[in-house]
């Protein structure tokens, strides 16, 4: 009621009260875009061979499979989000210090499943903080089964490309 009284009002040193002046702004005013605006940060890069992209001065992991592929990356406030063709490939928290690797150790699973040594010394699988059944898992299957036990391990670890952590604690 307030807002409706005083658009009746004439400021001082104006000709026209407010609700004329509305009028005439709302005007000149474009309409809204149909589509939402993306409020971030749009850039292009390429995967390196470490599957790492480049964004502003840090490095952002992708799956392995996308090597050396063009990319697009979109900077937002608190993510980073990377694709290639149309989809999108992985999704980061932002790191605003400079020269960091951010890595998502589900991302190198394929390489290391593969490369079956490198489960301990690999750097993007280092500080992942699985729960403590992860660990016995591990123990267990490569009493039993050797290296072929530590193949399987990992292969338990690439399911979490399709279940989340939770539903796989709980199974494990």
């Amino acid at each position: 009621a307030q807002c409706r009284k005083r658009q009746h009002a004439v400021l001082r040193g104006e000709s026209e009260t407010i609700s004329e002046r509305l009028q005439r702004d709302l005007a000149a005013m474009r309409p809204l875009p149909g589509a939402p605006f993306d409020a971030c940060d749009q850039d292009n890069g390429r995967v390196s061979s470490q599957s790492l992209v480049r964004y502003k001065t840090n490095d952002y992991s992708v799956p392995v499979a996308y090597g050396h592929q063009d990319v697009w990356i979109r900077g937002y406030i608190h993510e980073v989000v990377i694709g290639c063709r149309g989809e999108v490939i992985a999704r980061h928290p932002r790191c605003w210090d400079r020269a960091e690797l951010v890595f998502d150790p589900i991302h190198y699973l394929p390489l290391i499943e593969q490369k079956i040594n490198a489960l301990d010394q690999a750097a993007p699988l280092q500080g992942w903080d699985l729960p403590e059944e992860f660990a016995t898992l591990r123990r267990l299957m490569e009493a039993r089964m050797n290296r072929q036990g530590r193949r399987e391990y990992v292969q338990v670890l690439r399911l979490l490309e399709t279940f989340d952590l939770a539903d796989l604690h709980a199974a494990v």
